[in-house]
C-alpha cells in the first residue's frame, strides 16, 4: 500500500498527437506517431492502425457450435477458432460482412445474428476493435473460403470447446472471449 502512495498522481492522462509517422501501409497500416505525455515530454507510441474485424459464434439448435480449424503462420500451428474477418474500412457494415464471412468460411447462412460483444483484442499496440455476434437458425450449404485459406469446419459440443479452452486447446483469444461472453449470457438466463 506504501508503494501505490508513491506513485504522482495525475489529473490528466491524456496522452496527444503531436506528430504522425506512417512505417507500413499494405493489408493494414504501421505508424510510429510521436505524442506530448501528460508531463509535456515527448515519447513514440508505435503501433498498428487497423479497421476492425468481426467474429460469428455459429450455434447449432443442439447448442453445438460450429469452429474453422487452419494454420496461423505467426504462432506455427492450426488453431481450431471461430469464423472471423478483418473489415475492408472501418465504415464497413458489421452485419453484411459477418454474413459473408459466415458463408465463405463454413458455408451456414443464419436466420438470427445478435450483437455479443466488442472489445480491444492489444489495445497497446493497435487500435483494433473485433465485433462478436452470435448466429442461430443456421441452414448449411458449401463454403467459399478466400483462395489463400485453407480451412477445415469442426463442430464441437458447448462442453467440449469450454474444455479445450481450460486444457489449452483453444488459445484464440476472440474465441476464448465469444465462448466466455456465451457462458456468462447463459448463465444469465438460468
Amino acid at each position: 500500500m506504501d508503494k501505490i502512495a508513491r506513485i504522482p498522481k495525475f489529473t490528466n492522462i491524456t496522452e496527444k498527437l503531436f506528430k504522425k509517422r506512417l512505417v507500413f501501409s499494405g493489408t493494414v497500416t504501421f505508424r510510429a506517431d510521436t505524442v506530448t505525455l501528460p508531463n509535456g515530454k515527448k515519447a513514440t507510441r508505435e503501433f498498428l492502425a487497423h479497421p476492425g474485424a468481426v467474429a460469428v459464434l455459429p450455434i447449432l439448435p443442439d447448442g453445438s457450435i460450429i469452429f474453422v480449424r487452419q494454420y496461423r503462420y505467426p504462432v506455427g500451428r492450426a488453431t481450431l477458432e471461430i469464423p472471423a474477418g478483418k473489415l475492408h474500412s472501418a465504415s464497413d457494415n458489421l452485419l453484411t460482412r459477418i454474413k459473408a464471412e459466415l458463408k465463405e468460411e463454413t458455408g451456414f447462412t443464419a436466420a438470427r445474428i445478435t450483437p455479443l460483444t466488442s472489445f480491444w483484442p492489444t489495445p497497446a499496440f493497435s487500435n483494433e476493435v473485433l465485433h462478436i455476434f452470435t448466429a442461430c437458425g443456421l441452414r448449411g450449404g458449401t463454403p467459399n473460403p478466400d483462395e489463400d485459406e485453407f480451412l477445415r469446419v469442426e463442430t464441437l459440443s458447448f462442453e467440449k470447446a469450454w474444455r479445450l479452452v481450460k486444457t489449452g486447446g483453444i488459445r484464440d483469444s476472440k474465441t476464448v472471449i465469444a465462448l466466455q461472453a456465451w457462458k456468462i449470457r447463459l448463465l444469465e438466463k438460468s
